[in-house]
């Protein structure tokens, strides 16, 4: 991987972790689309996008730092004491906590047999089109229960079953192709979430997930062959930050109003132009 590629693939990342569009589906599609000679399927491949994923998780840290130093200090508290005082911040801190399970059990279990995955393409592509269609339908299926935001639950009164329910839809996003943010949102709102309810939950769940993948595949990098390259995946994993930053900038904004169709649309197009476009190349 050259440098210009790991950049390309690290500003890919930042903006793509957080659309719910698949960074890891994009990661996987363009190299191929491009001709790029990457071994997808190599550990130290997964552990450079592990590194991305860490400067995607700091950003998040950044940007909800009042809200994850609030949470940290209730469950600090909740911990000490060992009482529930029942305060907002304390509430949502275990259902994070308890939302970030069902996805910590599944990586431990499964992540060497969905590692085949990433060096394909063309599966990656079909993927993307099914996470399209599984957000259009989770945004058809909201607004058939509930005409726009009418009646809609907010954080504060979402229950602890429905947010172990909304961290066990993460666990799609082990496909290439399925967005974790497009899942655990999709969930949100099925739950009964505004869509801005739904996207801070689902950034606020990003957080421990993705600083536990990093725990487990950032060591990788140190191994001799991948030492060399150390520096540039720090940089590039820097640029993976700020690219996340403003994309969760954005998002937090966007999704005041906006919904999930558009992602859904691209993600269907994207995915059947790639599949062809693939299929086509190696003819």
């Amino acid at each position: 991987m050259s440098a210009f590629q790991a950049i390309v693939l690290a500003l890919l990342q930042g903006v793509t972790e957080l659309f719910p569009v698949s960074s890891l589906g994009h990661s996987v599609v363009i190299p191929g689309l491009l001709g790029w000679r990457i071994d997808q399927s190599a550990p130290t491949f997964l552990a450079f996008l592990t590194l991305l994923h860490v400067g995607t998780a700091t950003a998040l840290v950044v940007y909800f730092r009042q809200e994850w130093w609030a949470i940290a200090r209730a469950l600090l508290r909740s911990a000490v004491s060992g009482r529930l005082r029942g305060d907002e911040e304390e509430r949502l801190g275990w259902m994070l906590v308890l939302g970030t399970i069902p996805l910590g059990l599944a990586g431990f279990f499964f992540e060497s047999a969905v590692r085949t995955f990433f060096g394909s393409p063309r599966l990656a592509s079909i993927f993307l089109v099914l996470n399209g269609v599984l957000m259009y339908a989770g945004e058809r299926a909201r607004r058939r229960a509930v005409a726009f935001d009418d009646g809609r639950t907010d954080l504060a009164r979402l229950t602890l079953r429905q947010a172990v329910g909304i961290g066990a839809s993460q666990i799609l996003a082990f496909l290439p192709g399925i967005s974790r943010s497009g899942s655990s949102i999709t969930a949100g709102l099925l739950a009964g979430l505004r869509h801005e309810s739904a996207a801070r939950f689902s950034f606020l769940l990003a957080t421990p997930a993705i600083a536990a993948a990093g725990l487990l595949e950032v060591p990788r990098l140190f191994d001799a062959a991948a030492r060399p390259y150390l520096g540039l995946f720090l940089i590039a994993a820097v640029l993976s930050g700020i690219a996340a930053y403003l994309s969760v900038a954005y998002l937090m904004r966007y999704f005041r109003g906006g919904r999930l169709d558009p992602f859904a649309l691209y993600c269907a197009g994207f995915g059947l132009a790639a599949f062809v476009l693939l299929t086509m190349l190696h003819r």
